[in-house]
């Protein structure tokens, strides 16, 4: 891994834990100075990562939206983990959060068919109200033809 490489991981890290620690991303100019890199270098490696699909980039924007599972705008799923309110992309991300915090959490998903607020626990890893299913219309080779409806 040659040195632009460590720095391009190093900020996903980054741009993952602020997300964690604040529940939103961090601009290119908060990178930049986080790193002692220019703007410009940063706007770089944010391209590059949003290309490499590790995470998503509003379109025509340095602005993430998505950082798999968080998202960066309010959604229909929320997940209320470690004091703070998340919000998932997705039902997918929905259970991604807590997995990724390692931690138990609340969640709130508006059930697209019926429009009704459902609710899961997750406790010990489990989600302790496994009634409820999850439907994902398209397979997973086809989120990213396009990954704001998906």
């Amino acid at each position: 891994m040659n040195d632009n490489d460590s720095l391009l991981w190093q900020v996903r890290h980054f741009v993952y834990n602020h997300f964690a620690g604040t529940t939103h991303p961090p601009s290119v100019e908060e990178t930049a100075h986080h790193f002692n890199i220019s703007v410009e270098e940063a706007s770089a490696l944010y391209k590059e990562l949003h290309n490499r699909h590790a995470f998503f980039l509003e379109p025509d924007t340095l602005t993430v939206r998505m950082a798999n599972p968080f998202s960066a705008i309010p959604t229909d799923f929320r997940v209320h983990a470690n004091g703070k309110t998340y919000f998932a992309n997705c039902a997918w991300d929905m259970l991604g959060i807590p997995a990724s915090l390692h931690c138990d959490a609340i969640i709130e998903a508006v059930c697209t068919e019926s429009n009704e607020t459902v609710q899961l626990e997750i406790r010990d890893r489990q989600i302790t109200n496994s009634e409820l299913l999850v439907y994902f219309p398209l397979p997973f080779t086809r989120w990213y033809d396009d990954l704001v409806f998906t």
